[in-house]
């Protein structure tokens, strides 16, 4: 290399800093704006479109929204608010249209004029979606003219023009997600469906319509709810019994005080339910955001509660003067609730909004729900009384827990002569390092045994189904030896003990058989770790094993393939001329493979496939045990008629 060429490989000047024009930064780190390019990513467009919708019909202004997924998987979002401003914008001295298309932080949410409330503040939600598509199209009613403008991958295709006359205002979008950005351009309609669903329930006769073009028969659903979050949490509750003369929700609201600082205004509604279970269930919004994590509204919340709920109890002599106070965690055993909060400011704490920062809406929830709760107690005797009673049921069930779990500790977690003895733990005690197969029974237990990797693989072997952990109260299930060695295997322990960095594994493998009860014990293991364990979801640290369906073979080969799935048999079976050219071997449980068989298709790290089990897969398997292990029948009822046609294998 000459020095010349030298100098230039290590130069760092002004040729080396690159300004990137317009939306071009969006497309060179697309994860910064919408998180990740995977499904998640995909879906994330649509909602940053409809949000913008939802701000118009927060803001009075729209009252329906279409969402159309077309055969080609272009969306299209069409509301009928006032429809994006059009003039020229004064800095910019281009259409505003343009401007809010093509120009990041570019919005009408910043100085709380145009949008008292808004879900989007950082003003790069449009321009967003129009920089990661392939081609965006335009279309405003406005001041009695349809405006069209046409985009290519965030930059101007077609200027602005008219295109005819109209009598109603709003704004259509259509746009087709860029290939070469996205892993998928696939929509799954269920993912938009649970959504806008969600998005409709929040805002009080909101009309949203979804249609799916892609399908022979269009199809489509309507939501548009007049009892709002009353209706939500009815939803919600729909497959379980709830508490005597409580079928119509506690609805509470209320709002800031005229003569608040304009930085301190906010709006609060609350609604709630009892059921017969023992979970509970809040989910918590802030303009229409699920905060996940929280946060300031929902800590006002469960503090107004506890405190009313006790408050009244004393009142009543339910409690007497010696009685210890009932638990936030007794008062919550078997609520379903929703709160959503709208503020014109809201500061979320980190770039995801999962966690409400805005410090006075603790303040505000709190009066708002205190003065709301003791109001309705009082006026409904009755039902105060069923809750007291539930919440009374609860605190024993906890002090009866607090003695299972106390056994469990006297066991000693960590120690290795208490490990359970089904357990065949594995040498190496770096938990990072090491993994936990849980499989169903001896003889899967016995080729697992046989087939790990006996430096970083342990395997526990499950003795009979899991209890199903959704039904029964907290110290029925701790006093069960099936979840009591698998607490004890993993280390951590459970409910205020629970402790993350005690894990003994940091990778616990679902290993079940590929049939019908295979299925079924890894839903009650899933609803197990969401119902006890679940910041080791949240850790990464949960995953369920793929073991082959099928091996197909070539006749008079020894070896063949290993196929995962249906449709990858049909196509591989499909190179043959005919079926006498191979055979097909079915594995129905992981009990007929061999220890080599199992070790190279599903434990074999170079090799297996592993699912890792999100947050939103162990919230879907707890409702599959609500819907199918729950007292409703009807419930199974339409699952068997509407899954019928699915079924390829049943063991009778």
């Amino acid at each position: 290399m000459t020095v010349a060429a030298k100098k230039k490989t290590n130069s760092y000047d002004e040729s080396e800093i690159k300004v990137l024009e317009g939306l071009e930064a969006v497309r060179k780190r697309p994860g910064m704006y919408i998180g990740t390019t995977s499904a998640s990513g995909l879906h994330h467009l649509v909602w940053e479109i409809v949000d913008n919708s939802v701000d118009e019909a927060m803001a009075g202004f729209c009252t329906k929204i279409k969402v159309t997924v077309h055969p080609d998987n272009s969306i299209t979002v069409e509301d009928n608010g006032r429809g994006i401003p059009v003039g020229l914008h004064p800095q910019k001295k281009i259409s505003t249209l343009e401007v809010v298309l093509t120009i990041l932080h570019a919005g009408g949410k910043f100085d709380n004029q145009a949008y008292k409330v808004s879900g989007g503040l950082h003003g790069v939600g449009v321009s967003v979606v129009n920089a990661l598509s392939r081609k965006l199209i335009v279309q405003v009613k406005r001041d009695g003219t349809i405006y069209e403008m046409q985009f290519a991958r965030g930059k101007v295709a077609e200027k602005m023009k008219e295109v005819g006359k109209t009598k109603t205002t709003g704004t259509t979008i259509t746009f087709w997600p860029d290939e070469l950005i996205f892993e998928t351009t696939t929509y799954n309609y269920d993912t938009l469906h649970d959504r806008l669903q969600e998005t409709a329930f929040l805002n009080r006769n909101l009309k949203i319509t979804l249609t799916d073009e892609r399908e022979l028969t269009p199809r489509t659903d309507e939501f548009c709810y007049s009892g709002g979050i009353v209706d939500f949490v009815k939803y919600l509750n729909d497959e379980k019994e709830v508490l005597a003369g409580l079928a119509k929700p506690i609805y509470i609201e209320g709002k800031s005080d005229p003569d608040a600082p304009a930085t301190q205004m906010g709006e609060v509604e609350v609604s709630m339910q009892w059921n017969t279970g023992y979970s509970e269930r809040t989910l918590s919004f802030a303009n229409d955001i699920y905060t996940e994590e929280g946060g300031m509204h929902l800590e006002g919340f469960r503090t107004a509660l506890t405190k009313a709920i006790n408050d009244y109890a004393r009142k009543q002599g339910v409690l007497k003067e010696k009685d210890t106070n009932l638990t936030g965690d007794d008062i919550r055993e078997g609520l379903t609730a929703v709160i959503s909060v709208k503020l014109p400011d809201p500061q979320f704490e980190g770039q995801t909004k999962a966690k409400l920062g805005s410090s006075y809406m603790r303040t505000l929830t709190n009066r708002i729900v205190s003065n709301g709760l003791s109001d309705y107690l009082e006026e409904h005797p009755n039902q105060a009384k069923e809750i007291v009673k539930k919440a009374s049921q609860a605190a024993k069930g906890r002090l009866a827990a607090q003695k299972a779990r106390q056994a469990t500790r006297r066991k000693g977690l960590l120690e290795s002569a208490a490990l359970p003895g089904k357990l065949a733990d594995c040498s190496v005690r770096d938990a990072e390092m090491t993994e936990l197969f849980i499989v169903e029974g001896d003889s899967a237990g016995g080729s697992a045994k046989m087939a790990r990797d006996r430096s970083i693989q342990a395997v526990l072997p499950l003795r009979g189904k899991i209890l199903n952990v959704e039904r029964v109260q907290e110290h029925r299930a701790l006093s069960s030896d099936t979840i009591t060695s698998l607490i004890t295997a993993i280390g951590t322990g459970v409910g205020v003990e629970f402790n993350l960095d005690k894990a003994r594994y940091h990778k616990i493998v679902i290993m079940t058989d590929a049939d019908v009860d295979g299925a079924h014990i890894r839903i009650l293991l899933l609803t197990f770790f969401y119902r006890f364990m679940r910041p080791m979801i949240d850790a990464g640290y949960i995953y369920v094993a793929q073991p082959p369906l099928y091996q197909i073979k070539p006749k008079g080969r020894k070896n063949g393939k290993y196929i995962y799935t249906d449709e990858e048999l049909a196509i591989e079976a499909g190179r043959f001329e005919d079926s006498s050219k191979y055979t097909v071997q079915r594995y129905k449980g992981l009990g007929e493979m061999d220890p080599e068989q199992l070790w190279s298709t599903t434990m074999e790290p170079k090799n297996r496939i592993l699912l890792k089990v999100t947050m939103e897969d162990a919230m879907a398997a707890e409702r599959a045990v609500a819907d199918l292990m729950g007292n409703q029948v009807e419930k199974r009822k339409d699952f068997i008629q509407t899954h019928a046609k699915d079924v390829r294998f049943l063991d009778i």
